[in-house]
Order: structure tokens, then sequence, then C-alpha cells
């Protein structure tokens, strides 16, 4: 099936002024965690010169072409300017977006560039999401290093040339998948539209992939959403009823199936306002050429995820598993390694005082630093327990999209349990899935070196390698040997700071590391 379009209200884009909601709600506290380990006093930690810091990131400022070459301009937006780059190191091409600090007047700007590049980093891995590289600042401009996508937004391609069914079902199943992903990884998107998924080549089977997250915010249980934010013909009727949740989301994709599979939005009309006062009456039309040659089961999905009662509203995880798309859109068996599974299999690889350092690290992060995984522990953890059982770890990671072998489940299962319980605790959880930009803070490194460090002598000792973890069952001497042998790189018998730090570097990859 063909489908044209000519409309020219698609190329009215339209952008809602947030507005400051109301006090909410505390929220519950998430399940009980273990007691942080005790950390000996740093007073000896270097210290950084403070006039070199910038008030963005709170880090040393970077002349970003000391590190890229900026090219041609790619795009520009209300708050900055995006331009091809290349890594000077490797020649490697990427988007960098550059936004003029100086548009960042208020504590709330700079509170929500610091969640987009959050969000970002914590995402950064999903084979649907845009790669984040990293994030610079020097004194006049904030910069966003992103993978660089070249064929251009979904939006050009459906507005340019007819789509035939089995494609659309393929963009749409990527826009699903989006949506599910980020709301289980503790993520609402806010602003799903077609301009902000992109090709990743002008190729006719080029991957989709979600970028903008700047609108985005980690889900809190319990709290209710009241900002206007969105985009007009996507908003969902309880955002302008100023009461809304993670269904938000499901509701946009709803709206960009209706345009892939008709042509046409399916609240429309002159003016912001009457596209609201359409999208508030709920009506949605599947009756007018060409519904009458669209399936009933393309149809039946379109009716449930534009369904007014959020309540009532089919979820992400429902969606893809619709008959229509299992039918018509040839869903896929190959595995998708997700983050958290990429995380994963990248900690059951880590010698023993790594993992040991980075429960430690773990231990130590801000409430802002997990608010994602906190959430993503709370949709495995479906008992409410506090602790993540074996089966309970096999069904989240299949609602990720993994298909793993029994084997492989209960490999991972044994590396994340630190402490040989049998179950996954909050704080083992956010050690063995937490993005591996934080070791790279160097107050971080630090805290988990002075952990094994207990005299503060600079070096880390057989015994003292071997009280810190005793406690976690992993004292022997074997593993003692192990250890110094992979570490100890000069022999000494002992581990000094910069071997240590090497050692908490090593074995990332590109996306999971310098950020």
């Amino acid at each position: 099936m063909g489908i044209c379009f000519t409309k020219d209200f698609w190329f009215k884009k339209w952008r809602l002024i947030p507005i400051t909601s109301q006090k909410q709600p505390e929220k519950p506290s998430p399940p009980t965690p273990p007691p942080k380990p005790v950390i000996p006093s740093f007073n000896t930690m270097p210290r950084t010169n403070t006039s070199n810091i910038g008030p963005i990131l709170g880090k040393p400022y970077v002349e970003i072409t000391t590190l890229y070459d900026l090219d041609k301009e790619l795009g520009r937006g209300q708050f900055g300017i995006t331009y091809l780059c290349t890594d000077k190191s490797t020649g490697l091409k990427y988007a960098c977006k550059s936004i003029s600090t100086k548009k960042l007047v208020t504590p709330k700007d700079i509170e929500d560039v610091r969640r987009e590049i959050m969000i970002m980093q914590y995402l950064s891995g999903q084979p649907n999401i845009v790669e984040f590289k990293g994030a610079y600042e020097d004194k006049s401009n904030l910069h966003l290093v992103m993978e660089l996508c070249s064929g251009g937004e979904l939006l050009d391609r459906i507005t340019a040339k007819e789509i035939i069914l089995r494609r659309s079902c393929k963009y749409w199943k990527t826009n699903c998948e989006c949506v599910h992903v980020c709301n289980f990884m503790g993520v609402m998107h806010r602003d799903l539209k077609p301009e902000n998924f992109l090709m990743v080549s002008k190729a006719d089977d080029s991957p989709l992939k979600a970028t903008d997250f700047g609108l985005s915010v980690f889900i809190e249980e319990g709290k209710v959403y009241k900002d206007i934010v969105g985009s007009a013909y996507y908003v969902a009727p309880e955002v302008l009823r100023y009461n809304y949740g993670t269904e938000i989301d499901i509701w946009s994709a709803g709206v960009i199936l209706y345009i892939l599979l008709s042509g046409f939005p399916p609240f429309s009309a002159e003016t912001e306002e009457g596209i609201f006062e359409e999208i508030l009456k709920g009506h949605v039309d599947l009756e007018s050429p060409p519904w009458p040659f669209i399936s009933a089961s393309a149809k039946d999905l379109v009716k449930k995820m534009l369904t007014v009662d959020p309540k009532r509203r089919i979820t992400a995880h429902q969606a893809l598993e619709h008959p229509w798309l299992k039918k018509d859109g040839e869903a896929s068996d190959k595995p998708i390694d997700s983050a958290v599974l990429v995380r994963m299999k990248q900690f059951r690889a880590m010698n023993k005082m790594k993992k040991l350092a980075l429960k430690v690290i773990a231990g130590n992060l801000s409430e802002e630093e997990i608010k994602g995984l906190k959430q993503m522990f709370s949709n495995i953890d479906t008992d409410g327990s506090g602790t993540i059982t074996y089966e309970e770890l096999k069904t989240g990671l299949s609602r990720l999209g993994s298909k793993l072998t029994e084997a492989e489940i209960k490999q991972l299962m044994e590396a994340a349990d630190v402490d040989k319980s049998g179950t996954i605790d909050y704080i083992e959880f956010i050690t063995a899935t937490t993005h591996r930009h934080r070791l790279e803070r160097e107050e971080n490194l630090f805290k988990a070196f002075l952990y094994f460090d207990k005299d503060c002598s600079g070096f880390i000792t057989r015994d003292e390698l071997r009280h810190a973890m005793t406690e976690y069952g992993m004292g022997d001497e074997a593993t003692i040997d192990e250890i110094l042998d992979d570490v100890d790189t000069d022999k000494d018998g002992k581990i000094n700071h910069d071997e240590f730090v090497a050692m908490m570097k090593r074995g990332t990859v590109d996306g999971e590391g310098n950020h």
C-alpha cells in the first residue's frame, strides 16, 4: 500500500511552552538498601583549581577544538547549532550540538540541560537510541557530542515519498521499542514525534534512532506530572488536564503510527487550541480513506494506543506483542543486547576487586545519579521484596528484548550477586548496571581506592586487600594472587593509585566509558 503526503501542515512544527508545576508529593522510599561501605577520610584528595571549573558541568573547561575538528553546520534550533565533527584521535565522525551558555540564563535552564546529559549517558548502549559520546564545556559554549545520523529525520522521509506498509511497521516498531525501553529503564521521553527519530544513513533500509531528550525526565514513582510539554499533534489528553504519567509516550507513539498508516495526523485544526480541543474529544477517524484499505488488526492497535483513558490504554510491551506487528511486521527473533545487558556482561567479566570497588562507588552515588536505575530495579523486582530473584531477572531481561539461555542468565545472576546470597539486592543491581562513565570521576575512584587502602599509605597491600574482600567471601589466597598478578604491574607486591585507576578504566567499550 502506498501513502502519499501532501498536507502543508506537516511542516508546521509545534512546541508548547513548559510551565512551572505545583509542588509534588514526596516519593515513597525505595527498598531499603544495605548500609553504604564505610569510606575513610580523604582530606588528602588532590584539589582542583575552582576558577577553571565550568558552571554547567562542574568540571574543568575543555576546548572542544583540542579533541574534535568542527566542520559544516548540520542544523540549528532554539538553543544550539549542530555541527559535523571529527574525533582527532580516531578520525571518526560525530554530531556536535553546541549551546551558548548565555542562553542558559536561569537555574531551571541549567537543571534541564544537566538532566538531558544525564539521561543520554544513562541510555547509552541502547541500539534504537542515538549514542552519546560526551559533554564538554568551555567559557562560551556547552558541547554535546553524539552519534552521527546522516539520513535525516523520519519526518523528512515520510513526507518526501511514499512508504509501503511493511516499512511503516518497521519504523513504528523502533518507535515503540524506544518507548518500552525508556519507560522500563525509568525514563519518560515526553516529546515523541517523527522529527525526533533520525535515520542512521540515507539507505532505504536504514536503522532508525530516537534523539532529543531535552524534555525527558526520570520517572518518580507516585509523582503526579503537571508540566505541559510536548508538541501539539502528539500531546496526550491527560497532559492537557495537568495530570499524567508514562502512558503519554505510548499515546504519542500511537499518533505516529496513525500518521505512518494514513498520511495525516488523527487530530488536526487550524490553530493549536483547535488541535487541543480535538485531542480532548478523543474521536479517532478510522473510516475515511485510506482506512477502509487498512487491516482490522492495524486499526485495532491504533484504537488501543489512542484510548483517551490512560489506565485503559495499551502499554508499549503489549503493543509490541500485538498480532498486527507479529503478522505484518515480521517481528525479528534476533536478540537485542540492551544497555542493561551489555553492562551486566561487562560486570561479569571484571575481576573481583573491581566488582567490589564498583560496589563502593555505587553505594555512594547520589539519589539524582541513580533515579533511572531505581525505577528499573522496581520494574524487575515485581514482588516488591527488595531483592531480585533468578526468575525476576529472567523475566526482566526478556522484557528488554534479550533472548538469553538459562545458563547465560545464571552466569549474570552469579556475577551480580556479589555477597552470594542467591538474590540481587538494590546496591548489587546498581553496581552491575550503572553506566561506566561513573568510573571516570576522580572523587569516586579516590573513595574506592581508600576503601582498600585503610592506612592511607598510598598503596593497597596484600593484607589490606584480603581484609576488604573477606567480608564478601572473596578473601582466599588464590583470588588475592589472581588480582595482584592482574593489577600489580610493577610486581612490588602492592597496588598503587595509578595501577588501581588503570584497572578500573580497563575493558570499557565506546559508549560505556569516555563520557
